[in-house]
């Protein structure tokens, strides 16, 4: 299982992109096997990282779809193979040592 953040950014459309965001939350509402959480500055998603990169390719596209002629979508992944990873399980690791 992996953890990866998403930021997708259309360019040259103005300052405000929220409703590109909302929309590109639309795709990722569909995959009911992920996990996810909208941040102010990205998305994080958990789960199967090729299922991950199918959404977020999907998701890339939709700007494109509503008039954007330039895309920038930036991509960090987690991806721990020794034992499980999940978004809530690295808050709590912190969290105890707070």
């Amino acid at each position: 299982m992996a953890i990866v953040e998403v930021t997708i950014a259309p360019l040259g459309v103005g300052t405000s992109i929220s409703q590109y965001v909302a929309a590109c939350h639309k795709v990722l509402e569909q995959a009911k096997d992920l996990k996810y959480q909208l941040t102010p500055m990205a998305t994080v998603i958990e789960g199967d990282l090729d299922r991950i990169m199918e959404v977020i390719r999907q998701m890339h596209e939709v700007p494109f779809e509503a008039g954007a002629q330039r895309v920038s979508t930036l991509i960090r992944i987690d991806d721990r193979r020794d034992k499980e990873l999940t978004m809530a399980g690295k808050i709590k690791a912190v969290q105890e040592k707070l």
